[in-house]
């Protein structure tokens, strides 16, 4: 399970910057054009495998911004990116063809034509709609007017809307095309350090559903093909989780972690096998963290919070927080030496905890008002020392 979700991001973040060739066997395909404002600039040709990028060629660009790559065409469709530091050009291009590419840098991401392949259109199209929805969930976010709950609801809707369009005119209308494949691995950004997938088949039935379509349609136009056999895998474990989750859905809520302000309870076991509830804390101000230990980021984050910890604890702070590493001895070690309330949840990203709080990507957290109700997650807080001090 945590392999299958590491892949997906993986796969989200190369396709937010990928080039895509669908390639026929034996030949080599060309890419070349312009990129100006870049001189002096490296231009990097990357392959992004399964397990992530991998430089193929680079050349430093002139004042003309002139570049040219050429690759051995593959059997299937495969994923490259054109790249100067962090800005990206999205392309499909099949062997045959020469695809010719004119950008202007730092522009290049949003603001470049393409000639050569219709594919190509369709990932810019793709990579645009992708960038108005972004852009759209920013505002719904950010908007103070908005409680906790009217932002998941407009999201949801906006997201949505973008999925229906997506489906119809891009994925189901040609499912064996690489710009399907493209379009099933877009992400959007929600704050907080929160990136998720449009289509989570981790987290949607119907989601799940329409990764077994491009897989279906791959088998048959790609035999064989790694990615088709991976997007097989995906669906095939998404399947069995949402059985899970469909069936802890069917469980009623334990009337015992609802308390009378209706907000649902955390009753976990702590770092010294005690049970303790998150209610307890009531009267308190409480950072309600989830968080992985084993994360790249984690030292970082743990030190901002020993810092917001001894900074307003005397005040009436308190953080209580939710750990999902998958080795429970790892996280007793990590957590040991804590000083606020550390409890373990042995469901992991199955959680039940995790869909009550609408909880997408870990590390994520939320600000508790003194009588256990949410203040705001943090998508929502653009400077949480002046929240907390709102609340104290």
């Amino acid at each position: 399970m945590k392999k299958m979700i590491n892949y997906l991001m993986t796969m989200a973040a190369a396709t937010a910057t990928a080039i895509v060739f669908s390639a026929c066997s034996g030949g080599k395909y060309q890419v070349e054009g312009t990129i100006t404002e870049a001189e002096d600039s490296v231009l990097y040709f990357e392959h992004m495998s399964l397990s992530g990028p991998v430089v193929l060629a680079s050349t430093t660009l002139k004042s003309d911004g002139a570049f040219s790559f050429s690759q051995q065409a593959a059997d299937a469709p495969e994923f490259y990116r054109l790249r100067i530091a962090n800005r990206i050009i999205n392309l499909a291009a099949d062997s045959a063809e020469t695809v010719t590419v004119k950008a202007s840098y730092p522009t290049m991401g949003s603001q470049y034509t393409v000639e050569g392949s219709d594919d190509c259109e369709k990932i810019k199209e793709l990579t645009l709609l992708q960038m108005q929805l972004q852009s759209r969930i920013q505002s719904i976010v950010r908007d103070p007017k908005l409680n906790l709950e009217a932002v998941g609801k407009e999201v949801d809707a906006v997201v949505a809307e973008y999925k229906d369009n997506v489906k119809r005119n891009y994925i189901f209308a040609e499912p064996m095309k690489a710009y399907a494949y493209f379009a099933l691995f877009q992400t959007v950004y929600l704050g907080g350090g929160q990136t998720a997938l449009i289509f989570n088949p981790r987290a949607s039935e119907d989601d799940t559903k329409v990764y077994a379509a491009v897989a279906t349609s791959w088998d048959t136009y790609y035999p064989g093909a790694e990615r088709g056999e991976n997007l097989h895998n995906i669906a095939i474990q998404s399947m069995k989780d949402q059985r899970i989750i469909r069936n802890r859905q069917n469980q009623a809520i334990d009337l015992s972690q609802v308390d009378v302000s209706n907000t649902v309870d955390i009753v976990l076991p702590d770092n010294k096998g005690k049970t303790v509830r998150l209610s307890d804390l009531k009267g308190k101000v409480v950072l309600l963290d989830f968080h992985i230990f084993g994360a790249d980021d984690s030292t970082e984050r743990i030190m901002a919070l020993r810092e917001i910890y001894n900074k307003y604890h005397g005040q009436g702070l308190e953080i209580f927080q939710v750990g999902y590493d998958a080795n429970e001895h790892f996280w007793k070690t990590q957590t040991a030496a804590l000083p606020w309330t550390c409890v373990y949840d042995a469901d992991g990203l199955n959680s039940l905890n995790l869909m009550r709080y609408n909880v997408m990507s870990i590390p994520t957290y939320f600000l508790l008002k003194r009588d256990n109700t949410v203040h705001m997650r943090d998508v929502q807080i653009k400077d949480l020392d002046k929240e907390i001090r709102s609340l104290l």
